[in-house]
């Protein structure tokens, strides 16, 4: 049984309060988008959002909820979360920069799917996005609709389906302030470092918080 339209204008509407607010993934998607142009942090923000598919898929098994109750799996999940995005942002310092306009040159293909699959891991491995979904899915899950496995999938779904299009808008228009910005080689290293400081910054903050 699909959901009720009531069901999931309430969710979606919930869901996109929520993707808009300030967080990680936010933050993470306009520096890069900043940093390297509307192409690269559209496809970013992509793969952050098409990560959520896997936090769909662990909580629509009930392996979402293993993963909390298990100290050790948490805490390894929230290491390698944070040591991935320590990571990127290593990459992002030591980065030559990116000239947009005065260059003219777009991304390849090649390196597109690599920022895709970034933005795609940095999302599947963070354990906080795992107990969110745990918490918050369930809230809109009616009983009476049917299988709570199958509401819990398409909940998932939809969310992914608002999370590509938000951060897609966020990617776009914080690459038209980066074209504005990174006008010279000596800019677009500042830029990758501002930007690889707060994915810094974010693995840290993972690893330490509780």
């Amino acid at each position: 049984m699909l959901l009720g339209l009531e069901q999931a204008l309430g969710f979606t509407a919930a869901a996109v309060l929520i993707t808009v607010s300030p967080g990680p993934d936010n933050l993470m998607v306009l520096s890069l988008g900043i940093a390297r142009g509307r192409r690269e942090g559209m496809v970013f923000g992509l793969g952050c959002a098409l990560g959520c598919l896997s936090h769909t898929l662990l909580a629509t098994l009930g392996i979402s909820a293993a993963l909390a109750a298990s100290p050790l799996a948490f805490a390894t999940l929230k290491t390698a979360g944070g040591l991935y995005l320590i990571w990127l942002g290593w990459q992002a310092w030591h980065s030559q920069g990116c000239q947009l306009e005065t260059t003219g040159t777009e991304a390849t293909q090649p390196d597109l799917w690599q920022l895709f699959g970034k933005g795609l891991l940095a999302n599947a491995i963070n354990p906080k996005v795992v107990l969110f979904f745990l918490a918050f899915l369930p809230q809109f899950v009616v009983s009476s609709h049917g299988s709570v496995s199958w509401q819990t999938a398409q909940l998932g779904l939809l969310f992914t389906v608002q999370a590509a299009i938000v951060f897609g808008m966020l990617g776009y228009f914080a690459g038209q302030a980066g074209s504005w910005l990174n006008t010279s080689p000596q800019r677009g290293r500042l830029l990758d470092r501002i930007a690889g400081s707060i994915f810094i910054l974010l693995g840290l903050k993972l690893i330490l918080t509780g």
